[in-house]
């Protein structure tokens, strides 16, 4: 009768433990589902903020026998912006020819007696990188590049310019803000779970304690366990996520990897072993308090 006792309750307890994993696993995966679209916005929103270029309009030279010094000195130019100044991320020369050609396509116009040919000044298009995209900085650029006498002019979409950063910066932070509250709602998920655990020990632990053991060598080994599953959740979790994203990643021709993915996995570990740990701690100190008749 004894040995089915102790069979039943060996099973019971793998099944409750099963249940915790699996519970965590979900929350886990569910808040590194929520982790992925808050990195994945963020390059998106670098990617947005990488197509508003500023355009730099070099002093146009009229004379042909000057042409071939012109040009030379222009890509020396763009040669010293990509080494002098760090918030370039990339140039690129646009010549009179492929002005004319861009102005064409625009205009939807195949003849060339339209207008004279090179008739736009040759420019260099310069790509930012995405922390520098902001109202006040783009100006201070602006004003530092046409200060180059070889410049004559740097123009932008000033009005897009505002109306992105404005909108995704408001996106940012409501993201952030839900990620907040995700992560609260996680930790009560745990919690609980971890609570209902413990609850079924709750017998075995006043027991010990009525027996003369310290409450540290109580706690101790339900604390172990506890981070030994949170650790399980987390890594079923990562893999489920790393599965899905992976497939996701595919279908739409995305990265499937992001250097931001080495913290999303540190975070869910964390949480996962960390929360486990408090809220085996707490509910354990919580039951040792308790008389036994307040067990029942």
């Amino acid at each position: 009768m004894s040995k089915q006792s102790d069979k039943f309750n060996q099973g019971r307890l793998r099944s409750s433990n099963i249940t915790v994993v699996i519970s965590i696993a979900l929350v886990l995966f569910l808040l590194g589902l929520f982790g992925l679209i808050v990195i994945n916005a963020q390059s998106y929103a670098d990617y947005i903020k990488e197509q508003l270029k500023l355009e730099a309009f070099f002093n146009d030279e009229y004379d042909p026998r000057e042409q071939d010094k012109e040009l030379a000195r222009q890509q020396d130019y763009i040669d010293s912006l990509n080494v002098k100044h760090s918030f370039i991320k990339k140039t690129e020369y646009i010549s009179k020819e492929k002005a004319s050609q861009i102005a064409k396509n625009e205009l939807g116009i195949d003849d060339n007696a339209i207008f004279e040919a090179n008739i736009f000044p040759a420019s260099v298009q310069i790509t930012l990188q995405p922390e520098f995209v902001e109202p006040a900085k783009v100006d201070s650029i602006k004003k530092l590049i046409q200060a180059d006498p070889i410049i004559s002019e740097v123009v932008n979409d000033d009005e897009l310019m505002t109306t992105v950063y404005n909108n995704i910066d408001k996106i940012r932070f409501w993201l952030m803000i839900l990620a907040a509250i995700f992560l609260v709602i996680v930790m009560i998920l745990i919690n609980n779970s971890i609570r209902l655990r413990i609850y079924a020990k709750r017998f075995s632990i006043k027991t010990m304690q009525l027996v003369g053991a310290r409450r540290r060598f109580i706690i101790q080994p339900f604390l172990l366990q506890s981070a030994v599953l949170g650790l399980l959740g987390a890594v079923l979790a990562i893999i489920a996520l790393g599965g899905l994203w992976y497939y996701f990643a595919n279908i739409v021709s995305l990265p499937w990897w992001n250097e931001d993915y080495y913290w999303l996995i540190l975070i869910l570990i964390v949480t996962g072993v960390f929360i486990a740990l408090l809220s085996t701690a707490i509910a354990t100190w919580r039951y040792l308090r308790l008389r036994t008749d307040q067990l029942y």
